[in-house]
């Protein structure tokens, strides 16, 4: 399966904060996500690594500083980016009451290039089971299998994808994101894994954490 063209595409983070339930979470981050790089969010739990992610894709509003796609204001370029996002949550996403089949059809794959995906994340002979029959992991794998679907997005934003992952799967999905990196695509990510990719930057949001006695916002909100 052929990659798309991912050459020019960037996303800028300046000077960000997030607030989450009147709580500011971080503040002071700053980064570039450009073409054929991969960014790994770390911090402790309740750190906001989440919280970062759904804001990036306009999810989530409580926040202060810059998010840029292609140079654009989120606020403006939010369409442009989300045609241009594949986004993988923690909660993976799957319809139970649906096939793995059924699933990938829903994101509109066709049949053959929805099989040649499930086949890839190792759920041959599966794609005709509902998925509240299935493990956790080999629900995880029916969200993973939009990453081999043809013309994937450039911008891959995964939020724990290693999660009920056994130790064949990580190293399937590590080959998948270094031949995406390698394509021209960028990867987002968290996880309390280590990943095995060249291209891997690491981003820790424990260290722009917000003291305790500046986290609470308390009356009205100062995010815009």
């Amino acid at each position: 399966m052929s990659e798309p063209a991912t050459s020019r595409h960037r996303l800028s983070v300046r000077d960000l904060s997030c607030e989450r339930d009147g709580r500011r979470l971080f503040a002071g981050l700053s980064f570039e996500l450009g073409a054929g790089a991969a960014l790994q969010l770390e911090g402790a739990n309740g750190a906001g690594k989440t919280t970062l992610l759904r804001t990036l894709i306009g999810s989530a509003a409580d926040f202060a500083g810059e998010i840029l796609w292609n140079g654009e204001p989120l606020s403006r370029a939010l369409p442009a980016l989300r045609e241009s996002l594949l986004y993988i949550g923690h909660q993976a996403g799957v319809r139970r009451g649906l096939t793995p089949l059924e699933n990938l059809a829903w994101y509109g794959a066709a049949e053959d290039d929805a099989l040649w995906a499930l086949e890839q994340v190792d759920l041959f002979g599966f794609e005709d089971s509902l998925c509240q029959q299935l493990s956790a992991g080999q629900n995880r794998r029916v969200a993973l299998a939009r990453l081999y679907l043809p013309y994937a997005a450039p911008l891959w934003v995964l939020d724990e994808p290693l999660a009920a992952l056994d130790t064949a799967g990580v190293a399937a999905l590590e080959a998948r994101m270094a031949a995406h990196l390698d394509g021209g695509g960028s990867i987002l990510l968290t996880s309390h894994q280590p990943l095995a990719l060249a291209q891997l930057r690491r981003l820790n949001l424990s260290d722009h954490a917000v003291a305790p006695a500046d986290a609470w916002v308390g009356g009205a909100s100062v995010f815009s």
